[in-house]
C-alpha cells in the first residue's frame, strides 16, 4: 500500500505542476494568439486558471498528508513540505485573493471590457501581481518535481 501511495505522489505532482505549465505558458498564450475576441480568451484562460487551482489545491492537500503520515513531526523540517506549503498559500492567494478582486473590476467596467475602461489600471495592476505569483508558483513547482523523489526514497 505504501508503494501505490509514493507512485500517486509522483502522478499528483506530475499532474499539478504540468497543467500549472502548459495552462500558464501554452495555452493562455495560445488563447490570446487564436482568438480574436481577447475578453473571450481571457474568460476561457480564467476557468482554465481555475481548473488548475482546484487541482493544486486537492493535490497539496493530499501531499501535505502524505508527508504527515510518513514523516510525523520531521515533516516540518523537510524541505518539499515546506515548498508545498507555500505553493498552496500562493494558489489559495490566488484563486480566493486576486481572482475575485480582478472578477470585480471586470463587473464594475461592465458593459465596456475592462481594458476600455477607468479600471484598466487597477486591473492591469492586479493582473501583473497574479501573473509575478503564478511565476513564483511556476518556479516552485520545477523544484518540487526535482525534491519529490528524495522524500520517497
Amino acid at each position: 500500500m505504501r508503494r501505490l501511495a509514493d507512485h500517486l505522489v509522483v502522478v499528483l505532482v506530475a499532474l499539478w505542476i504540468g497543467a500549472l505549465w502548459v495552462v500558464g505558458y501554452v495555452v493562455a498564450p495560445t488563447l490570446f494568439a487564436m482568438l480574436p475576441d481577447r475578453a473571450l480568451a481571457g474568460n476561457v484562460a480564467g476557468r482554465l486558471f481555475t481548473l488548475v487551482a482546484w487541482i493544486g489545491m486537492g493535490v497539496a492537500g493530499y501531499l501535505l498528508l502524505y508527508l504527515a503520515a510518513r514523516l510525523g513531526w520531521g515533516a516540518f523540517r523537510n524541505r518539499v513540505f515546506w515548498i508545498v506549503l507555500i505553493l498552496l498559500a500562493c494558489t489559495v492567494a490566488g484563486q480566493f485573493g486576486i481572482q475575485p478582486l480582478m472578477a470585480e473590476l471586470k463587473s464594475s467596467a461592465w458593459p465596456r471590457d475592462v481594458m476600455n475602461s477607468m479600471m484598466r489600471d487597477r486591473f492591469a495592476t492586479w493582473h501583473g501581481v497574479s501573473s509575478v505569483l503564478y511565476l513564483v508558483q511556476s518556479l516552485l513547482g520545477i523544484v518540487l518535481v526535482t525534491g519529490v523523489n528524495r522524500v520517497l526514497r
